[in-house]
């Protein structure tokens, strides 16, 4: 399931790919990554098998690193995971980290999903000229957000439409729900002083572009309630 999730958002990033042949590839693979971490509860549940929550922590790379890890949280949060976001200075600089937390399966289609983001929002970035008058790093800023909070609404799509397909299995939904209070508990057990940083404002007027960049890359089908507020340490 996975090797063809790559090859579909290898397709999606290829430069030659138009943005509507990408929104087409991105949704059935958003569906896909959807439908294999379902499916792997299930199987879990059913095998009586006690999978364990595990982490990986992603180092984000320059530049636009906020907006970036914002990008990661909505991708985590539509696909079961939870993300902490850390902040540090060192001599060259801020440098983030997110700390993803959830079952393997969830956790690799984030990964997978998230790099072909990445490569879909440069690219996006590379398409569109800053307006005249607008300075370029606020308004690249501010089309990044919109960017994420498109996608977040498109993968909260793919998710609930996966979700509705699988629930007439017995059990689905407490096998979900029961998974997530599972990733919850490791979350607290690692940060247990976790706390919501302060809501930002940006002065960039890309917000609009990036949105609609960010539905370029729909991800299909009715809507999910799996979104959570952004989780950051202070600074954010």
């Amino acid at each position: 399931m996975l090797d063809k999730v790559r090859k579909l958002l290898a397709k999606a990033e290829d430069p030659a790919c138009t943005p509507e042949e990408a929104e087409a590839l991105t949704a059935k693979a958003a569906a896909l990554i959807a439908k294999y971490g379902i499916d792997q509860a299930l199987l879990d549940a059913r095998e009586e098998r006690a999978a364990a929550v595990g982490n990986r922590l992603v180092e984000l790379a320059a530049p636009y690193l906020r907006e970036k890890a914002y990008l990661l949280h909505v991708v985590a949060a539509a696909l079961r995971c939870r993300s902490i976001r850390l902040e540090r200075r060192t001599a060259g600089g801020l440098a983030i980290s997110v700390h993803l937390f959830g079952f393997e399966a969830d956790v690799a289609g984030v990964e997978l999903l998230f790099a072909s983001l990445l490569v879909q929002a440069a690219r996006g970035l590379l398409r569109e000229p800053v307006p005249d008058g607008q300075q370029a790093a606020a308004w690249r800023r501010s089309w990044l957000v919109g960017f994420g909070a498109a996608v977040a609404e498109r993968l909260a799509e793919a998710s609930r439409a996966a979700s509705e397909r699988e629930s007439a299995a017995p059990g689905t939904a407490l096998v979900l729900a029961d998974r997530e209070r599972a990733v919850d508990r490791a979350v607290e057990a690692e940060y247990p002083d976790i706390r919501t940083g302060r809501r930002r404002r940006l002065s960039g007027g890309g917000f609009e572009a990036g949105s609609a960049a960010g539905r370029r890359a729909d991800l299909g089908a009715p809507r999910v309630g799996h979104d959570r507020p952004s989780e950051v340490t202070a600074g954010s």
